[in-house]
């Protein structure tokens, strides 16, 4: 609608334009009626599209500053618009004695004035963070609220919406404050789902389902924010600089990310982390009940798995699959794909020597060694 009024004004004008431009002309040339209307019609469509144009380019360029401005913070406007005085100052201090000198001290001067005022400004700009930090402030218990409810919101990246199990996992409630998810990290799961694989097509697409999923949640906290990171391009530095810039932590999955985002000092949450730590913990010589599901790479072997998927290896359970054994937990052993568990089967263990004959003839009877 804005646009279309905009057109509307840019024609207007544009035949105002031509009428003055064709009554203009008969001033200087006499003219016919068919030329007079031809370049009427002539500066109006040219004023149109100049207009247009320019208009175009202003709206560009507004846009431009909008998204500068947000993804700016207050420290870094305040400080840089507080160099530039400063630098405009010592600028113009600096240029006083170049205004006297003949010939080029006029350039001198405007070319002093305009550097220290740059680098007033860029100084300013580039060292908010440092000299925000200088300034004697109280906070109120607003902003006490503020800054301790910051630091509780989260960046989402790609591989943990991918992942899906963060839905599980803000359903127990163990998370607390917002969920954030930068557009362009939705406009990379866009371009998986409209992937040619058919294995990363189906990714994409069901992280797109599980966003709207959590969306429509009513007990979790989501936001979709439109904070682009221009100075960066690939999405990994840009989820760095957007966590850093809002003292957020990240979510994520990426080993790759999870380290770079340590070594910039931000906190990572990684939900394979989360579910190593909460499995169940067992010891040796612990007694279990498995259901042995197929077999193992070393013959006689059957493997099963607990809720937690972690892979159990039984000794001797091949001839098993299908049944429920009690097994008792002999090693533990923890590799780069998970925890595996070898056991072997408390029934043999059980009847070992149990009702056998010995050497001399005697059969073996069970003993009871607490009475």
């Amino acid at each position: 609608m804005k646009n279309r009024f905009i057109s509307w004004q840019l024609i207007l004008f544009g035949v105002l334009a031509g009428l003055w431009g064709s009554y203009s002309l008969m001033k200087y040339w006499a003219l016919g009626v068919v030329w007079q209307i031809g370049a009427g019609v002539l500066i109006c469509v040219l004023f149109y599209i100049s207009g247009k144009l320019l208009l175009d380019l202003l709206a560009r360029g507004i846009a431009i500053l909008n998204r500068w401005l947000d993804n700016t913070s207050i420290e870094v406007l305040l400080c840089g618009s507080a160099g530039l005085i400063i630098g405009a100052l010592v600028g113009l201090l600096s240029a006083y004695p170049l205004s006297a000198m003949r010939g080029a001290g006029n350039y001198l001067t405007i070319i002093t004035f305009v550097l220290c005022g740059y680098l007033g400004m860029k100084i300013g700009s580039r060292r908010a963070a440092d000299v925000w930090k200088m300034l004697p402030r109280q906070l109120t218990g607003s902003d006490r609220y503020t800054e301790k409810h910051d630091e509780l919101n989260k960046i989402l990246d790609t591989s943990a919406i991918i992942d899906g199990r963060i839905y599980d996992v803000c359903q127990s409630k163990f998370l607390e404050g917002t969920l954030m998810v930068p557009v362009f990290v939705i406009e990379e799961l866009q371009h998986i789902a409209d992937s040619s694989d058919n294995l990363r097509r189906s990714k994409g697409r069901r992280g797109l389902d599980l966003l709207s999923k959590m969306q429509k949640d009513p007990a979790i906290s989501i936001r979709i924010i439109d904070s682009e990171v221009s100075e960066e391009k690939e999405v990994d530095m840009k989820l760095v600089r957007l966590c850093k810039r809002l003292h957020a932590s990240i979510i994520t999955n990426d080993f790759n990310l999870n380290k770079v985002a340590e070594l910039h000092g931000i906190k990572v949450l990684n939900i394979n982390e989360l579910t190593n730590a909460v499995k169940v913990v067992v010891y040796p010589g612990e007694t279990m009940y498995i259901n042995i599901l197929k077999e193992g790479k070393e013959p006689g072997q059957g493997v099963g798995y607990l809720e937690d998927g972690t892979m159990v290896v039984v000794e001797d359970a091949q001839m098993e699959i299908g049944h429920n054994l009690e097994v008792m937990v002999t090693s533990v052993f923890q590799t780069a794909a998970g925890r595996m568990i070898f056991s072997r089967k408390m029934r043999e263990e059980r009847s070992a020597g149990i009702g056998k004959t010995s050497l001399s003839g005697e059969t073996l009877q069970e003993v009871n060694m607490y009475g």
